[in-house]
């Protein structure tokens, strides 16, 4: 069988984004990289988990292919395609690596001549420590993931690997739990069946199922392990969800949580309107709302982020990864 490849339509869309494309993966400079070498701030993972920000490494094994549609995406959807991905058209781990590691370099190769980069943080930047499995698309599609796990994880620089993952392949979370990354996100959109179809608009007739079976995967795996929630305004954020959030956040039994707010930016602004956007004040009370009925307390917060840190009383480890 030939090797997947994003069509060339949709990688050159992509390149002239400023991703760095190989078959069916991407890598990219996220913005936060960014201004970390140029010492103008970090992202919020570096104040929550002790990451370093300009070694990190944001990329996707499947660049475009997602079973979600969602309202919120910043992408634009017609990147997005659903289908599965076949072991013998996947590239192997190393491949994936390297070659994107080599598209990153390149993506960076023009920051020493604008005269603002820190150049040690940049020397640094060439060698990243911590990989981000997020980017575009959903990673668990990617069918060598436990394997590429596994690759990062004995590189000898590396520090934590964390993967994002939205639960609609329960089957790939079950083998993640034999090869688990430094910390596992699953994203929660939506407090009920109803609003998760509004808002995340699966490709598959039982998504809100196959959410349930991955929450309830994810509830005992061992490594450490953060629920986002994706805040809408108007959407999926009023008073009489607090309960049903409380309890998918009892079955999913996370080390922390993230209150995140939607940003209004990219595609998504074709979908949504800037009032969807909570300010941090509102992430910080509707966080506040959570603490009260979960057990959860808030740990921290980033404000520029918008973004509010709940931690686990029942269940603590360390905040920052060692």
């Amino acid at each position: 069988m030939s090797k997947l490849r994003i069509e060339p339509k949709i990688e050159k869309q992509l390149r002239n984004a400023k991703y760095g494309v190989h078959n069916h993966s991407a890598v990219q400079i996220c913005t936060w990289t960014k201004k970390s070498l140029h010492n103008e701030g970090f992202c919020y993972k570096q104040k929550f988990y002790g990451i370093d920000t300009h070694r990190c490494m944001e990329f996707s094994p499947s660049a475009v292919f997602c079973g979600y549609n969602c309202i919120f995406c910043w992408r634009p959807m017609e990147f997005m395609r659903f289908r599965g991905m076949e072991a013998d058209e996947a590239d192997d781990p190393r491949e994936i690596y390297e070659r994107l590691l080599e598209e990153r370099r390149k993506l960076l190769s023009g920051f020493p001549g604008d005269g603002k980069t820190d150049m040690k943080k940049h020397e640094e930047s060439l060698k990243p420590n911590h990989f981000a499995i997020s980017l575009s698309g959903e990673p668990t599609i990617y069918p060598k993931l436990p394997e590429l796990v596994e690759f990062l994880k004995n590189l000898p620089e590396t520090r934590s690997v964390f993967i994002v993952t939205n639960g609609q392949e329960p089957e790939m979370m079950a083998k993640l739990s034999k090869s688990p990354p430094t910390q596992l996100y699953l994203s929660v959109n939506a407090p009920n069946q109803m609003l998760f179809e509004m808002i995340n608009r699966p490709s598959s007739e039982n998504g809100w199922e196959r959410f349930l079976r991955s929450l309830g995967i994810f509830s005992k795996m061992e490594t450490r392990r953060i629920l986002r929630l994706t805040m809408i305004r108007g959407m999926n954020m009023d008073p009489p969800y607090i309960k049903q959030y409380a309890d998918l956040i009892q079955k999913a039994n996370p080390h922390f949580i993230e209150v995140k707010a939607y940003m209004w930016i990219g595609f998504s602004r074709n979908r949504l309107r800037e009032r969807n956007m909570p300010s941090h004040e509102d992430i910080r009370n509707f966080s506040k709302e959570i603490e009260k009925i979960t057990g959860f307390k808030i740990l921290d917060e980033k404000e520029d982020s918008r973004v509010v840190l709940l931690a686990n009383e029942k269940e603590k480890i360390g905040k920052f990864i060692k």
